[in-house]
């Protein structure tokens, strides 16, 4: 082999081993470019997810303290409808007593 061949070869390795170093570092730097989108992908899912979950917790409170107050809406209706028969069948008494009281003067 000639002098000239082995320096043609030579180039041409080098010539090879930059096309190769330059996809290499093409195809690296397509592989960040993907792993970050890939990762922003990741994070607004993991948002979008987080806040699903925290609007099914806050319903799931707010139909319990619905739940609750209707129990003691219930129980304070039905109360005052117990006060309100008592006091109409203490009503005839209590103007009873409050005539006599005037008549008696």
């Amino acid at each position: 082999m000639s002098r000239e061949e082995v320096l043609r070869s030579i180039k041409d390795a080098e010539k090879k081993a930059n096309q190769k170093l330059a996809k290499a570092q093409n195809d690296a730097s397509g592989i960040v470019t993907k792993s970050r989108t890939d990762a922003g992908e990741v994070v607004a899912n993991g948002k979008k997810e987080a806040e699903a979950a925290a609007q099914e917790i806050l319903g799931d409170a707010h139909n319990a303290a619905n739940k609750d107050a209707d129990k003691v809406r219930a129980k304070g209706e039905k109360d005052l409808d117990t006060i309100r028969s008592q006091s109409e069948s203490n009503r005839v008494a209590a103007i009873e007593a409050v005539l006599d009281n005037f008549t008696a003067e």
